[in-house]
């Protein structure tokens, strides 16, 4: 019986593939075909219309990498194709590459209207339902020849460095008739033919199906597949007719195309993919009334509004329809583990902004499929911001442990909660194959709790989106036995439908870390320092531009400011920030970061003086949440000179000695620092015998994704970089001591300081490094002499505490981690502080295997630098600047201290005399992030605070300014009487009082009386 099954299958397989698929479409006509090629930038619609053409023809090589090609293709109907339903086909060199990943175009009418993309598995045009004869056909074709990539090193990422040989040639242009009894006989066969093979070999219904596709084959001529086609289908028809068991998992099918906003491709051509994606689903749409299409992103509806609007006109059509359903709520899928606190509050804001002034949608379920593993912080600003709901797959690619649910409660650092779901086909580019839908069912984690689950299904990453083939699919599997039963439906019906039948669903609580793409938290360094320095210059700006609008009457740039943050949240997508992108996008991201910085200075420095006034006194403006310098947070000052005193230096021969009072720290002659002492406690902070800030390299050679991915055998060799080429001690300033070390190491040269200042119990570390080296990591090594049972890491609004040991899989998986400003270890009553200004790969360990007595000490290590090959080959080449600091017996309170400073230091300005603050708090726990001028222009002032250690915190919080009134508010400033019922407040006067709890976030809005505005 095997044999003859398996005989069967090829059976079936060899006349689907050989037979039916083949006469789908009869009756070939060619068209004329002429061409315009661009090397360049793409044109507009009107602009690549209005090209000069000339002769082109089928099989002729066309488009260099990243070029355009523009085809006109001309011709009339046949008189023989009459009643027949006519579409032009179009191949454009798809060979068997999946939409989105090779090349692919926009089809437009001769006026410039869009009709749909033109891709591999939709390569057709619409010309004629049912054709009269003699119709004119005049179709123009947007060609992109976008290279595809196979993860060799290739040059290809950028077109400075790709050469102009063409990538493909033109292998179909022609018309034809779409025999729709064949392409239905195919859909049912496949269909039969994929639920069989997932069905046991001793299941009935499997020798049903089997059965009767075997006696349609014996009676289809295969000589006249078009005239047997309806007799076909009609042997198949009770097969297909027989309905689902009562008990049937019931899939909830959402058409989707996940459109990744940069990747293999720039940002320039993620704008024609998502319109070519639109445009594809809206014709779609008017074809199949069923279709509900989820597409989030608020980035890639901006982008079509401006650059295709007559497609974006045809969304609005679908959005208000309800089959073209904005979801997720964030300006981009971003990354989530990188993007500081308020870069996430903004992703949501500025995403729901968008939905609800151009839909008059707010969506409730964050949608995040392809990010590469989600902070713990998320669910408590997801609900904030109005969500309820949350879904990824994503944790599906764990290389260790399996994540244990599919539908669950996610938990965050203060306690809030999301319900989530995972689909368990593992995929956000389902094809609704019977082989996912069956592998999606067993899958299935939470049988006999859950009878439901979601399904995104559409071609994604390059988009496309759902195809008719697939629409056709969910229709025959909507009821089949054998089958789940499959629905296309929106996802809030499922999430809703979900979550009432699974209230009780289990809790996942904390950080969800994909134990995969570990590399993301180092490779392009660049990405990650331009980042971090956005976001703080951002607060700055907001901070000052708000002082200077209430103080002096200056005008508040409410168009700028939300210009840099969408332009700072594009660059926080989830293949950019992440550093998995080719050369193309990150030379421009690059470019992008030093614009926002000088328009960011451009707001902060008139904001200034306008709050300094004319004047020669020496001042500091202090962005930061706590006192620096003498100098108060939030307001500007004469900074005081530091009661304390000065630094000594001392040379011999096992080194050189910096010492403050405070620390006594070692600099060996290997430019190594041999120890830290710590007078203050009395206690050595080094492990003894072992050397810090030590630069360690490792080989680099993961088995899969070079950017993405650091895999755990790095760790099986490591060189120390102890050679010295120079060592100089400048001690021009008593209050502060530096040691400089030069070194070099085959191409690559690196710069250390060490500086040691007055009054801090703080060691501070600059490291330049000019970078040639290939597939390697860079490392900075501090083995501290504290019995760690865990490390606590900065996260948004909080942090995070993980295991330093390897007990279980889960431990051991998290060998490389993510921290923001700073990174915590410690034994009770003594801990240390690793912080830095623009880095996020850390590792701990314990100290190494041994059998010896007593407390063991802990390894924290910074990762600055590595050096993949794919997708960028030239990744992070160059010149690099890093500082970090060692904050010695720091608790968590002193690492979020340093950490803030170490990111934003003071600013010197003259003017007339100190400006207060305009808001103070309290207590040291509680956090102020932001202060901003609220959004929707009405002058009230917005402050975003947060209890920061992980504990309760009574506060009071202090205005400059007269209130009219305070509301506690959701993220988007809206008052929430159930958010302020978990954060009451209390005003008296300018003063507000109020509790916090842990890792609590409150964003308090203020009405300020007229007579105090300026």
């Amino acid at each position: 019986m095997h044999r003859s099954l398996s005989s069967l299958t090829q059976r079936i397989e060899r006349a689907l593939d050989e037979r039916l698929v083949p006469a789908i479409y009869r009756d070939v006509e060619p068209v004329r075909v002429e061409a315009a090629h661009l090397p360049g930038e793409p044109v507009p619609a009107g602009e690549g219309l209005a090209l000069a053409y000339e002769p082109f023809t089928v099989g002729q090589p066309w488009g260099p990498a990243w070029s355009t090609t523009w085809f006109r293709l001309t011709g009339e109907v046949p008189a023989r194709m009459r009643g027949g339903r006519v579409e032009l086909l179009v191949d454009l060199g798809f060979e068997k590459a999946g939409p989105g990943f090779r090349s692919e175009g926009l089809a437009y009418t001769a006026d410039g209207t869009p009709i749909k993309g033109i891709e591999p598995r939709t390569a057709y045009l619409p010309i004629a339902r049912a054709a009269a004869g003699g119709e004119r056909v005049e179709v123009y074709v947007e060609a992109a020849a976008n290279p595809r990539f196979t993860g060799a090193v290739t040059p290809l990422g950028d077109r400075d460095t790709a050469s102009d040989v063409p990538l493909y040639r033109l292998d179909r242009a022609e018309l034809a008739v779409l025999d729709e009894q064949v392409h239905g006989l195919v859909l049912d066969v496949r269909v039969l033919h994929e639920l069989a093979l997932t069905l046991a070999e001793a299941d009935p219904r499997r020798h049903q199906i089997h059965r009767a596709l075997e006696q349609m084959l014996d009676h289809l001529d295969v000589a006249d597949v078009s005239g047997g086609a309806a007799a076909a289908r009609a042997r198949l028809a009770g097969v297909l007719a027989a309905p689902a068991v009562p008990s049937a998992h019931r899939v909830f099918a959402v058409g989707h195309a996940h459109i990744d906003s940069a990747w293999l491709w720039p940002v320039r051509e993620t704008i024609r993919k998502c319109s070519r994606t639109f445009a594809n689903v809206v014709a779609l749409a008017d074809e199949y009334p069923e279709l509900v299409f989820a597409c989030s992103s608020a980035q890639q509806y901006a982008w079509t509004r401006q650059h295709h609007p007559q497609v974006y006109r045809r969304v609005t059509e679908k959005v208000a329809s309800g089959q073209f359903v904005p979801v997720g709520g964030m300006w981009v899928e971003s990354d989530t583990n990188m993007p500081g606190g308020e870069a996430m509050v903004r992703q949501f804001t500025h995403g729901k902004r968008f939905f609800a002034a151009e839909f008059g949608v707010e969506p409730r379920e964050v949608w995040l499929p392809d990010s590469f593993g989600y902070s713990a912080a998320l669910p408590q600003l997801a609900r904030l911001a109005g969500f309820r709901w949350f879904l990824s797959q994503k944790m599906s690619w764990n290389q260790t442990n399996r994540f244990p649910h599919h539908t669950f409660w996610w938990e965050g650092i203060d306690g809030s909660r999301v319900f989530t779901h995972f689909p368990p086909a593992d995929t956000y580019s389902s094809e609704l194959s019977g082989r996912e839908l069956a592998y999606g069912v067993s899958n299935f984690a939470d049988h006999g709790r859950a009878t439901r689950s979601l399904l995104p299904f559409g071609y994604g990453d390059g988009g496309g989106g759902p195809t008719r083939e697939m629409l056709e699919t969910a229709r025959r599997v909507a009821d089949l036995e054998g089958s789940p039963r499959v629905g296309v439906r929106a996802p809030a019906e499922f999430f809703a439908e979900a979550e009432r039948e699974y209230p009780d669903a289990p809790v996942w609580s904390g950080e969800m870390y994909l134990e995969y793409h570990r590399g993301t938290y180092t490779s392009q360094s660049a990405m990650k320092r331009g980042n971090r320095r956005t976001e703080h210059l951002l607060r700055e700006a907001e901070l000052w531009c708000t002082a200077a609008a209430l103080r002096a009457g200056h005008p508040y740039p409410y168009d700028e400011l939300d210009a840099i943050w969408q332009d700072t949240l594009l660059l926080q997508f989830h293949d950019i920030l992440p550093g998995s992108s080719i050369a193309w996008v990150h030379r421009e991201a690059r470019q992008t970061y030093a614009r926002l910085a000088k328009r960011l200075e451009a707001l902060i420095g008139p904001a200034l003086t306008a709050l300094a006034g004319s004047g020669t006194v020496p001042l500091a403006g202090n962005s930061g949440p706590y006192d620096s310098a003498g100098v108060p947070a939030l307001g500007l000052a004469v900074p005081a000179e530091v009661e304390a005193p000065d630094v000594s230096v001392r040379t011999g021969p096992d080194g050189t000695v910096l010492d403050n009072g405070l620390l006594r720290v070692t600099v060996g002659p290997d430019g190594t620092v041999s120890a830290i002492r710590d007078l203050v406690a009395d206690r050595e902070v080094l492990r003894a015998g072992a050397a810090a800030n030590v630069l360690q390299l490792h080989p680099d050679t993961p088995n899969k994704w070079d950017a993405w991915d650091i895999d755990a055998f790095y760790r099986n060799r490591c060189r120390d970089l102890t050679g010295v080429t120079s060592l100089t001690v400048e001690t021009d300033d008593p209050r502060r001591a530096r040691i400089r070390v030069t070194r070099r190491d085959g191409d690559s040269a690196y710069v250390q300081t060490v500086t040691l200042a007055a009054g801090e119990r703080v060691v501070r570390f600059a490291t330049e490094v000019d970078w040639q080296q290939r597939e390697t990591l860079l490392k900075v090594a501090f083995p501290v002499d504290v019995h760690a049972a865990h490390s606590s890491s900065e996260i948004q609004f909080g942090h995070v505490r993980r295991p330093t040991h390897t007990n279980t899989s889960w431990d051991a998986a998290r060998f490389e981690i993510c921290a923001h400003r700073w990174l915590h270890v410690g034994e009770p009553g003594y801990g240390v502080a690793l912080v830095n200004d623009g880095t996020y790969g850390h590792d701990v360990t314990r100290d190494p295997a041994g059998d010896a007595l007593g407390a063991r000490g802990t390894t924290v290590r910074l990762s600055l630098l590595r050096a993949p090959n794919y997708p960028d080959p030239g990744t992070d080449r160059g010149t690099h600047r890093f500082g970090y600091a060692l904050v010695c017996g720091a608790e968590i309170q002193d690492a979020v201290r340093e950490g803030y400073r170490s990111n934003l230091p003071l600013r010197r300005r003259t003017g007339a005399g100190p400006v207060a603050p305009l808001v103070e708090v309290s207590n040291p726990a509680v956090v102020i992030e932001a202060v901003k001028l609220a959004d929707d222009r009405s002058g009230d002032v917005v402050v975003r605070l947060y209890e920061a250690l992980g504990g309760r915190a009574r506060a009071r919080l202090t205005a400059s300014f007269d209130l009219a009134r305070v509301d506690v508010c959701d993220l988007l400033e809206r008052a929430d009487a159930e958010i302020a019922a978990l954060a009451p407040v209390v005003v008296e006067g300018s003063a507000v009082g109020l509790v916090l709890g842990p890792f609590q976030v409150v964003t308090l809005r203020f009405s300020v009386l007229p007579s105090r505005q300026a």
